[in-house]
């Protein structure tokens, strides 16, 4: 039986799946390998997230992740992609130096990456540049709560939204981006009281990580998913769902037995 092709999942689904109470499933993935994997198994859309720096890089934070990275890795993934909606991060500092700077910065992720919409952290601070970045026709989605480009500023990995001023805050910032022309919100590290608190005061999707399930989507970082990581710590709000890491090493094992074997090649792998 022939298997029906996705349809294309475009920005006006993100309104449409929260009017119609669907969850949004959101995934991250950082090169052609990874962009083939999260397109096949349905994912509606994929963040070519700066935790590449981490993940994809090995540094120990997001902030040297560069523009120049952040579009080579973009194009990569926009090459595997097929129906799900793409959007990019702008990493540290490409929002903050100059209103014409971080416009050609946005332009840059759309035209040589290949993303269909950028993602900023910030709330109120952030909301100015926001709504220039939409008005040149550019999609965006904010991110507020634990934004990690400000991890110094927050003192470090902090969950927000624990007493009234900082849920006041996180409201203040979701209505900000929301009247900016946001399309949707990404809520990070908040408190669940203060995640419903925040849905309610706005009417754009929210998608979780390390929120709750009242989010109208979610996002999880891939690595910590399929458990990609040897070395790698799974934060408490992901979950695993498998162990790549160890099948990949069991199978690298056994061709590294079969090479000093003189086992492979065998005639079967001649040409």
């Amino acid at each position: 039986m022939e298997i029906e092709k996705a349809k294309k999942f475009r920005i006006q689904h993100f309104a449409e799946h929260k009017k119609n109470n669907q969850k949004i499933v959101m995934i991250t993935a950082y090169d052609y390998p990874t962009a083939l994997i999260a397109d096949a198994a349905g994912c509606d859309c994929v963040l070519v997230g700066d935790s590449l720096g981490m993940v994809a890089l090995g540094f120990d934070s997001t902030i040297p992740v560069t523009m120049d990275m952040m579009i080579h890795h973009t194009a990569a993934v926009h090459r595997g992609l097929k129906s799900a909606f793409l959007i990019t991060d702008m990493p540290f500092m490409a929002s903050s130096i100059s209103d014409e700077n971080t416009l050609k910065n946005a332009a840059d992720l759309i035209q040589s990456g290949g993303a269909e919409a950028v993602k900023i952290e910030g709330g109120v601070s952030s909301a100015h540049i926001v709504e220039k970045i939409v008005n040149a026709g550019i999609p965006v989605m904010g991110h507020i709560g634990l934004t990690p480009q400000s991890v110094n500023q927050l003192g470090g990995y902090r969950v927000q939204g624990r007493n009234d001023d900082s849920l006041n805050r996180l409201i203040a910032d979701a209505r900000a981006i929301q009247d900016a022309g946001a399309f949707a919100i990404v809520l990070e590290a908040i408190e669940s009281h203060a995640v419903k608190a925040i849905i309610d005061s706005i009417n754009i999707p929210t998608i979780g990580i390390g929120a709750n399930a009242d989010c109208d989507g979610q996002v999880i970082v891939l690595s910590d998913l399929l458990g990609l990581q040897l070395n790698g710590r799974i934060p408490k709000f992901a979950k695993q769902y498998s162990n790549a890491a160890q099948l990949c090493v069991s199978g690298l094992k056994e061709y590294c037995q079969d090479v000093r074997n003189g086992i492979f090649p065998d005639k079967s792998n001649e040409y």
